[in-house]
């Protein structure tokens, strides 16, 4: 099933009809028997994970299929992947099971590497911090020890490999998966230092899915951070590193689509990758906010309200970046939370990525004021997914709205858990400076409140 806005709304949204039978739109419903799998359906196998417009393996066949007969892959409405991916598996597409394993273990290998060597960083500036008095003196129980440290790099790694999610998107040979990989190599690099090959693979990732763009601001803070120059507008250096940066990242990104355009000979995928993104064009159903809200959108004010949508990825960027600007790394994981809630195609895939950032964050665990709830919200959302599915598309006893609302409560949950993590560490690190335990003037217990 895919939806458009081209098409008649109201077919759209009217799926649910008997197995085996023809709905009351001229739908064909397959019957029992040739069903999907459930959990592939709903969860992401063949619907959810499907990123770009539905980047499964079968639209790179088709695209491949097209190449090879001379047509260009974009001259029709179905593959929205870019160049370099349909190039990859032109000769990969055979081994297309090993490739996508392959990406996951790569990833979770530089996650395990750069959690690693960011934990040796913070280490040596918390160390620096207790020799020139920092911190209160009643928070020796939130100092982080080597101990409790040394095994979160291999728990992150786990948490990655070892997550439903990534074994669904990994099962549905989703490019998210290679996407996923981009970036982590990408965090690696930041975190070791390199400038350069930090700008090669965020342009690498901001071809593949235009998103990862707001990356630039936590990966210049940490570079920054690291080479010791301070974050200073009237700062010279400050200035000096940045356009370097800068200059290393779009000259990064020029050369992959001139590479592109080289290989097509053509400048068709421009509209075909990035215009989809942006417009927002293919209505499928999937874990993402977008689809339900312009199906029942009327066209003329589609612009209006695609351009607010896409906007909130980019919107949170600066106040993030001002108020995180000494903590680039957990200002990288809330932005990457951002972008997989509210990019226009996300997929379960992102989904993982920033959730196995969560065991490097384990010591603001006591900070965390609802996390069991929002554990509970997300894992129950997750097995509804495919029965809501279920009921809409072929028992036809619900509609769109009942797949909407846990898509929407799927959503939320994600948002809520994102603030709790975010109050927690700004918690965390008022305590660290002004004591554990706080009190008024008059001598009572004071209570710490977010604003």
């Amino acid at each position: 099933m895919r939806l458009s806005r081209a098409g008649n709304r109201r077919v759209c949204l009217s799926l649910g009809a008997n197995p085996g039978r023809e709905s009351r739109d001229g739908i064909k419903v397959p019957p029992v028997g040739r069903r999907p799998r459930l959990f592939a359906e709903a969860l992401g196998l063949e619907l959810a994970v499907a990123g770009v417009g539905g980047d499964k393996k079968s639209q790179i066949v088709e695209g491949l299929a097209l190449l090879d007969l001379g047509v260009s892959p974009y001259s029709g409405d179905v593959f929205h992947e870019t160049p370099l991916i349909i190039y990859l598996f032109h000769f990969l597409i055979e081994y297309s099971e090993l490739v996508f394993m392959i990406t996951d273990v790569l990833t979770a290998v530089a996650l395990y590497l750069a959690v690693q060597d960011f934990n040796k960083v913070v280490f040596k500036k918390q160390k620096l911090l207790i020799e020139l008095d920092r911190y209160a003196s009643d928070v020796a129980e939130l100092i982080r020890t080597p101990m409790e440290m040394h095994y979160i790099p291999l728990k992150v790694a786990l948490f990655y490999l070892l997550n439903p999610y990534t074994v669904m998107s990994c099962v549905a040979k989703s490019t998210c998966a290679i996407n996923n990989t981009v970036i982590a190599f990408f965090i690696l690099a930041t975190i070791k230092g390199s400038n350069l090959l930090s700008a090669i693979f965020l342009a690498l990732a901001t071809y593949q899915s235009l998103y990862p763009l707001t990356l630039f601001a936590p990966a210049l803070l940490y570079l920054l951070q690291s080479q010791f120059i301070p974050v200073k507008l009237k700062s010279k250096g400050f200035w000096l590193y940045t356009t370097q940066y800068a200059a290393l990242y779009l000259c990064s990104l020029v050369v992959i689509v001139c590479l592109s355009f080289f290989l097509l000979n053509s400048w068709d995928f421009i509209p075909s990758v990035y215009g989809f993104i942006l417009s927002v064009p293919d209505l499928t159903p999937n874990i993402g906010l977008f689809w339900y809200f312009f199906a029942e959108m009327f066209e003329h004010f589609s612009l209006f309200f695609v351009c607010v949508f896409q906007i909130n990825v980019f919107f949170y960027t600066i106040p993030l970046a001002v108020k995180l600007k000494e903590h680039p790394i957990f200002f990288l994981f809330v932005q990457l939370a951002i972008i997989s809630i509210f990019k226009s195609y996300p997929t379960v895939g992102d989904v993982a990525l920033y959730m196995a950032f969560l065991p490097l964050w384990s010591h603001l665990y006591r900070f965390l004021r609802n996390i069991f709830i929002l554990s509970c919200v997300l894992i129950v959302c997750s097995l509804l997914f495919p029965v809501l599915w279920h009921l809409w598309i072929y028992a036809g006893s619900a509609n769109s709205n009942f797949y909407y609302a846990i898509t929407l409560t799927f959503n939320v949950g994600q948002i809520l858990l994102i603030s709790d993590y975010f109050y927690a560490f700004l918690r965390r690190e008022y305590y660290l400076t002004h004591g554990l335990y706080l009190t008024r003037k008059d001598g009572t217990e004071a209570m710490l409140v977010l604003k």
